[in-house]
């Protein structure tokens, strides 16, 4: 078992690790930083592919793609590390199919869908409701926002199902649940998913591909780029591949990281690999309740991404974007498309199947879905979809360390009871990946800012001289309290005990009094009331 010695060990080689190690040896260049990452590469859920195209072999995103204007730390590490971007084609009419198999086929140029005018008059009263929550909840503690309780007991469905009146929108919500979050809206608290739309400035601009919105822009080259060109940076020495953490050991005075082949000793550690694979790490002392339920219930989505190259870009001559919008059946697996065509001009598009449509299709042979995908493209672009050149895809639940993609959610509850253990440093330990940020949670950028927000954090321990007097301010952990939303759950029992327990006597003294002045009737209740109790058993 080899020994090393370090200041900072980073677990995971991901954007967020990799950008919290490089703002580590930025403000102090004398620490020694060590990432550990399990896999064979740098990434996370980045990875950019060689694909066969029309002309030769070039490059595409099989994971996160997408950056926008107003994602401002991923926007300002683009242009730090010199890559360059572009802008996603969405010139032409786009194909909208909901509504089943027999649903007509209709064509759009909007941002929303033709829908008839009862249709849109239910979009535009529910998206007014939602943005307006959005608007109320403080996304650094949700549970400040008034109605906390409420919105986290129920799911995104429950509150679709109260407050949408048409089919046919609540199946246009399922499917954006599923491309955004890889789940079914009953899976997710409701309270959660106003969160998450509120990192990111409201729910239009996680759907939108308008300026500012989450799919703007492209690298050009592939997003693998920027973990690849920080760890450049770092120095390969310094990240180590192929190096899973087994188990952190804390101590008063420093954190033993253990590996299979090795031991490392260092003042402070930062996780940042996602939830669900951060929990199967052994940590000692055990973590504090809070955290360990946090990422025992803090599920991953379920992604296939798709790309299929072309000999060109036919859509285009037609008039039409690339995108289309389906509701995803037996024959149909995806629920989305666009325009992949590269930078180099090789035509191409990209689709994703998500939620419980990739449970469904993720057992069959790649083979089929290919073939499903393909007949599909043919029925809503055109018979020119059969040619294509080559389909490639990527099963983010099989990807080894990852399990899933694009992003870890909370479930009902969790916010209300484990919340605080998402970013709370546990003695040494501090946690990053884009789940903990605050703007543009489960995106490119929000994995960039949650790096730099635990990196000062380690900085504010080993070394606050490298931090402003501002920074060392934000740094400063709050007083380990009850929080007030936990009191209101306890008072609210409480009274409702109290209340229960008032109308339990209230009703005995006068069920006795009755029973006493009318024995005949009070007898009568009670063989009722045994005749039912036998018939419950």
């Amino acid at each position: 078992m080899c020994e090393e010695k370090c200041d900072v060990v980073v677990v995971g080689a991901g954007l967020s690790g990799l950008s919290a190690a490089q703002l580590l040896k930025k403000r102090n260049d004398k620490l020694k930083v060590l990432v550990l990452e399990a896999k064979g590469r740098v990434g996370g859920r980045t990875l950019a592919q060689q694909l066969p195209a029309a002309h030769g072999v070039d490059t595409w995103d099989m994971g996160g793609q997408w950056v926008g204007s107003s994602q401002i730390h991923v926007m300002e590490l683009i242009k730090e590390l010199g890559l360059e971007i572009y802008p996603q084609f969405t010139e032409g009419k786009k194909v909208h199919h909901m509504g089943g198999a027999n649903a007509k086929i209709s064509t759009y140029t909007s941002s929303i869908p033709s829908f008839s005018p009862l249709v849109l008059l239910d979009f535009v009263q529910f998206l007014w409701r939602i943005e307006r929550l959005c608007k109320t909840v403080p996304v650094e503690e949700p549970m400040k926002m008034s109605n906390a309780l409420q919105l986290d007991s129920m799911t995104l469905q429950s509150y679709m199902d109260q407050h949408i009146w048409t089919r046919e929108l609540m199946e246009e919500l399922c499917l954006c649940s599923r491309l955004l979050f890889g789940m079914e809206p009953s899976q997710l608290s409701f309270l959660y998913f106003l969160m998450y739309s509120s990192a990111a400035g409201g729910v239009m601009r996680l759907l939108e591909t308008t300026p500012g919105s989450a799919q703007e822009f492209k690298v050009k080259g592939g997003t693998q780029q920027l973990s690849e060109r920080l760890a450049e940076q770092l120095g390969k020495q310094n990240v180590h591949l192929g190096t899973a953490v087994t188990a952190i050991w804390q101590s008063e005075d420093s954190v033993e990281v253990k590996t299979a082949v090795s031991t490392i000793t260092c003042k402070a550690v930062i996780v940042t690999c996602p939830p669900h694979m951060a929990a199967q790490i052994q940590y000692q002392p055990a973590l504090p309740l809070e955290r360990q339920r946090l990422t025992q219930c803090m599920p991953v989505g379920h992604m296939i991404k798709f790309i299929i190259t072309y000999p060109t870009a036919f859509w285009k001559q037609k008039g039409l974007s690339g995108e289309i919008v389906a509701r995803p059946s037996e024959n149909c697996p995806f629920g989305v498309t666009f325009d992949a065509t590269s930078p180099r001009g090789s035509p191409a598009l990209v689709g994703f199947i998500a939620g419980a449509q990739a449970c469904c299709w993720n057992s069959r042979e790649m083979e089929e879905r290919r073939d499903a995908v393909v007949a599909s493209l043919a029925k809503y672009l055109g018979p020119e979809a059969a040619s294509y050149v080559h389909y490639g895809e990527k099963d983010w639940s099989k990807e080894e360390y990852s399990g899933g993609c694009p992003v870890n959610v909370m479930v009902p509850g969790m916010l209300t009871y484990y919340h605080p253990g998402l970013r709370k440093p546990c003695g040494r330990i501090h946690w990053a990946g884009t789940e903990t940020a605050t703007q543009w949670c489960g995106y490119l950028s929000g994995a960039v800012q949650a790096g730099h927000r635990a990196a000062l954090e380690v900085l504010a321990e080993v070394c606050p001289s490298t931090l402003s007097k501002d920074e060392l301010q934000k740094m400063r952990p709050e007083v380990t309290r009850a929080p007030l939303h936990l009191i209101k759950v306890w008072n609210c029992r409480s009274n409702s005990s109290c209340l229960l327990f008032g109308l339990a006597v209230t009703t005995l003294t006068a069920g006795t009094a009755l029973f006493w002045a009318v024995p005949e009737l009070g007898r009568s209740w009670i063989d009722r009331a045994l005749v039912l109790f036998q018939r419950q058993r």
